[in-house]
């Protein structure tokens, strides 16, 4: 394979996960350093679309599988394919979602060859990537390298890297590859939304809320509502309102500690944090959370942290950029009406 550099796009029902574009720039990059051609690979049915956008985001080439059987992900017959296109490579690169992580892993097996996971900077070392990554729940950072396996795969953390500017009048050619598809084990009977608005992973802003949410014994619950644990739950969902009502102001994401999942406050895919999303937004505004290690691990790569909180001793202020201690009842109504008033809105 003449490509030294594969980048695989990471796309549902035709929405490219923004990340695949970043991990673009990153193979660019590498392709300067290191030589050779940056292809993007693009798996699905009735994909020419993308092929186009990953040509425009900077892939000189496109390798393009378009099969019925892909329509849908599934991790064996995604697994078979990009094994067979990378099986040559020197180094393939995937952004890191939920479905790549277990893509990369199989693959790897595949190819008897390792994976460097959820990469924020990297450099190059005797001809092989270097690759920096959070270990510890993101206390501390690690460089880690593959020297003689190949290909090297890279799963790079969201936001990490910058994405580069589309270019419409870019040119690349697009390869239509016909894999061997062996029989599938899996099927998909269907889907159900659990997520609406803006993507956590994706957003520039993020506002979250943790078990201080419910924290306002001056709200008084419907006379309806007489169970204890039905009033807690009712208060928080009140505190959410109003961060929802925060970040729609910000255009910005609604997050959740693994403490307010837990309760029963949110559904969990809100969570952020080392068993929820992992993620790196360039303003974090985290309401009423104390910032346990599993939280923290979720979020503290975020370029801004802003932390309000009841208790000035509350740990999550030792990684904020700014801390106002204080009730969040208090804090986030005037803080949002401010903001729309800045804001026009």
């Amino acid at each position: 394979m003449a490509n030294k550099i594969l980048v695989f796009i990471d796309h549902f029902a035709g929405q490219v996960v923004p990340a695949s574009w970043e991990a673009i720039g990153v193979g660019t990059s590498l392709a300067k350093q290191l030589g050779g051609d940056v292809a993007a690979v693009v798996l699905g049915h009735e994909i020419e679309e993308l092929t186009q956008k990953a040509i425009e985001y900077g892939a000189g080439d496109v390798l393009m599988v378009d099969a019925p059987e892909l329509k849908d992900f599934r991790p064996e017959p995604y697994a078979s394919v990009l094994s067979q296109l990378a099986a040559e490579a020197e180094i393939l690169l995937l952004p890191t979602t939920s479905r790549t992580r277990e893509l990369a892993g199989m693959v790897a097996v595949d190819l008897e060859t390792g994976v460097m996971p959820d990469v924020i900077a990297f450099e190059i070392e005797d001809g092989s990537v270097l690759a920096t990554r959070p270990i510890y729940a993101g206390k501390l950072l690690t460089k880690v390298i593959c020297r003689e396996k190949r290909p090297q795969i890279l799963t790079l953390r969201s936001r990490a890297f910058p994405k580069p500017e589309p270019d419409s009048g870019r040119g690349g050619e697009v390869t239509r590859i016909e894999a061997d598809l062996d029989e599938i084990a899996t099927e998909v009977t269907g889907y159900s939304e659990s997520e609406v608005g803006v993507s956590l992973t994706d957003a520039a802003i993020i506002v979250s809320g943790g078990r201080g949410v419910s924290n306002n014994p001056l709200l008084s619950p419907p006379a309806e509502i007489t169970d204890e644990r039905e009033q807690e739950i009712w208060r928080a969902q009140q505190g959410f309102t109003l961060i929802g009502e925060l970040a729609k102001v910000l255009d910005a994401a609604v997050g959740a500690s693994r403490a307010a999942v837990d309760a029963g406050y949110i559904p969990y895919e809100y969570q952020v944090g080392q068993t929820g999303k992992v993620v790196s937004p360039d303003l974090y505004i985290a309401c009423g959370i104390s910032g346990a290690i599993q939280h923290l691990a979720g979020m503290r790569t975020a370029k801004t942290i802003v932390a309000i909180n009841r208790d000035p001793e509350a740990p999550i202020f030792k990684l904020a950029r700014f801390g106002v201690a204080g009730d969040l009842y208090n804090i986030v109504p005037p803080l949002t009406q401010a903001l729309k008033e800045r804001l026009g809105k």
